[in-house]
Formats: structure tokens, C-alpha cells, sequence
């Protein structure tokens, strides 16, 4: 397929290196990763499919420069997507001035521009989970950390860039992520979503341990979040990619919240136990800043022509556990 070359940054990273095999399953070749490998084992996560190239994020701008009447797309999910770092420069390298310098190179270049937003731009959810993309409504967004801070942030420049008429990429969009699991995700540490985190304790047959609730209008175990299987978010990307009128900044969840138990108890059911829980006190820091609910609202991807369905909780925590974390092989 000859499609321009195709670049995406955090290529080997989680939600990236599930993009990557997507799009080489659908036969494209000239796919360039932008990420940094380290020594241990994210280089599995792209180990399977044919890449034209993969460069460190220091080379990109060169690179692009180079290639400019080449490249077709660029999937910009690379970010520091950690929450916890205290490092806030970090995140205005990473996750802010990368994504403008990539998002006028494209715009000057006449390049789609897919990239990855987040649901923490929302902070405590007391705005609401409308993806609502006025200046206006963005500016009520409050995100509780330098993360969710750094995303808004980008989404607020471009979207005052695209009101005021300033030249934009033949096709952009932005995508809110809720909370995604699934495979790849395993040089995450922390990070990693609850289901990877929760799987090597259920097939050895210990309890699983989940945050009690310090809100009285919620249950232990019943914090809500709208979780959302990884091959779910490629679709929509996938379709982006193949319906290039459709431009804009959009939720990416699911559409449903679902507590933190019931993830624990289909995790258990997946690899074919009765589920053991147990809750312990959040920490002292963390609680201040602990959203206990959060739901995409989808009706605006749905208003823009979107048809895939959404896995269902229980089917996604199934295909993760069967199909990746219990497998000899859990890459995709």
C-alpha cells in the first residue's frame, strides 16, 4: 500500500505500538517510529512489523524536514504521560512544544495531524466530560495535574489557531483518551493499567487490593471510569485516517462508566477465578487530587459519522488476559 510514509511518534510506546500494528496489518510499509527503546523490553512492542524507520524524538525535526514531500500522516501519541513526575518542564517539552512545533509542520506542509489529547484535561470532571471544543468551554477546564495541564494546554492553542483562521493541517484531530488498557502497555511500570497490574497476583491466586473510597456517595471499589479496550481506540484512529473530511477535538471512551470493581472481578473471571478483593486507605496525597468519576460523552465522534461499536468491559479485560497476558507471547 502506498499511502506516503506515516509517522508516529511513540510509535513503540502503548497505545502507538497497538496503531503500528494496525496500520502494518492493513499492509502500509512505510511506517516510521519516533520513541525511545531504553534497555529493556519496549522494542517487543514493534519487534513484528515492518518499519521504515525508527528515530529518537531529538531526530524528528530533522527528519520531517528531510522527508517533508513524503510523509503523508503524522499519529502523534508520544508524550510524558505519567502523572506523577514533578518535573512540569518535562511535560512542556514533551507534551506541549512538540505537539505545536509538529502541528505547524504539518499546517506549513500540507500533512494530516492525528494526536493524542487526554480525559485528564477535565480534571475533577466538575465541567463535566463534553468535548465541547469553544474556547470558552475550554477555558472552564481546570486538569488537577502538570499531565492533564500540558494536554490542555495544546488543545486550547490549537483550537484558538484553527478560530482565528491561521493555516491548519488538511486534516486534524485531537482525541480525548479515557482510560485505556490493553496490550503493549508493559514498560508502563506504575502506569500500567489496573488489569496489568492486577494479573500477576489473580493467576497466582492472591487478593486483589483496590483504593477504599473517602467519599461517602461512593463504595470501596466503586470509583468510575470510563475504561476503554486499546484495539477500540485504533478503530477510531484507523477510521480518522480513512475519512479525512472529519476534523475537529473528540472524547474517546467509551461512552460508559464502569467501577474499579467490577474491572478487579472480570480481570479474576478471565483467568478463571471467583474474585477476592480487598480495599486499603488511598494515600494522603493522592486524595485531593482523585477524580471518582469520569464518562466520555461520545455524541459529538457519533455526530461525526463514527459506526464501530465499543467492547464491552468484560469481553476487553477477557481478550487482554486470554489473548495477551496469559499468552507465551503477550505482544501485539
Amino acid at each position: 500500500m502506498d499511502d506516503g510514509i506515516i509517522l508516529i511518534t511513540g510509535g513503540a510506546g502503548f497505545i502507538g505500538s497497538n496503531l503500528v500494528a494496525a496500520l502494518a496489518e492493513r499492509g502500509h510499509t512505510d511506517l516510521v517510529v519516533v520513541d525511545v527503546l531504553g534497555t529493556g523490553d519496549k522494542w517487543r512492542n514493534i519487534a513484528k512489523h515492518e518499519l521504515r524507520a525508527v528515530i529518537p524524538p531529538e531526530a524528528v525535526a530533522d527528519f520531517i524536514d528531510a522527508n517533508s514531500g513524503a510523509i503523508s500522516t503524522v499519529f502523534h501519541m508520544g508524550a510524558n504521560s505519567s502523572t506523577t513526575d514533578p518535573d512540569a518542564d518535562n511535560y512542556v517539552v514533551n507534551n506541549l512544544s512538540l505537539t505545536l512545533m509538529l502541528w505547524e509542520w504539518c499546517a506549513l506542509h500540507d500533512v494530516r495531524f492525528i494526536y493524542a489529547s487526554s480525559a485528564a484535561t477535565y480534571g475533577d470532571g466538575a465541567q463535566g466530560f463534553e468535548d465541547d471544543a469553544s474556547p470558552a468551554a475550554l477555558a472552564r477546564l481546570r486538569p488537577l495535574n502538570p499531565y492533564g495541564w500540558s494536554k490542555h494546554a495544546a488543545d486550547r492553542r490549537i483550537v484558538r489557531l484553527v478560530e482565528e483562521g491561521h493555516l491548519v493541517p488538511p486534516q486534524w484531530a485531537g482525541l480525548k483518551f479515557f482510560n485505556v488498557y490493553g496490550p503493549n502497555e508493559y514498560h508502563k511500570g506504575d502506569m500500567q493499567s489496573v488489569v496489568a497490574k492486577l494479573h500477576p497476583t489473580v493467576v497466582a491466586g492472591g487478593t486483589a487490593r483496590l483504593f477504599k473510597s473517602h467519599r461517602p456517595d461512593y463504595a470501596d471499589g466503586g470509583q468510575l471510569r470510563d475504561f476503554i479496550y486499546v484495539q477500540d481506540v485504533v478503530d477510531v484512529m484507523l477510521w480518522l485516517h480513512e475519512t479525512p473530511a472529519v476534523n475537529g477535538l473528540f472524547n474517546l471512551g467509551t461512552g460508559q462508566a464502569r467501577s474499579f470493581k467490577d474491572l478487579a472481578e472480570a480481570t479474576f473471571r478471565a483467568a478463571g477465578r471467583e474474585p477476592s478483593i480487598e480495599y486499603f486507605d488511598m494515600p494522603e496525597g493522592l486524595r485531593a487530587k482523585y477524580q471518582y468519576f469520569t464518562q466520555a460523552s461520545m455524541a459529538k465522534l457519533r455526530a461525526a459519522g463514527y459506526p464501530g461499536q465499543f467492547t464491552p468491559l468484560e469481553e476487553g479485560v477477557r481478550r487482554y488476559v486470554q489473548d495477551f497476558l496469559s499468552a507465551p507471547d503477550r505482544y501485539r
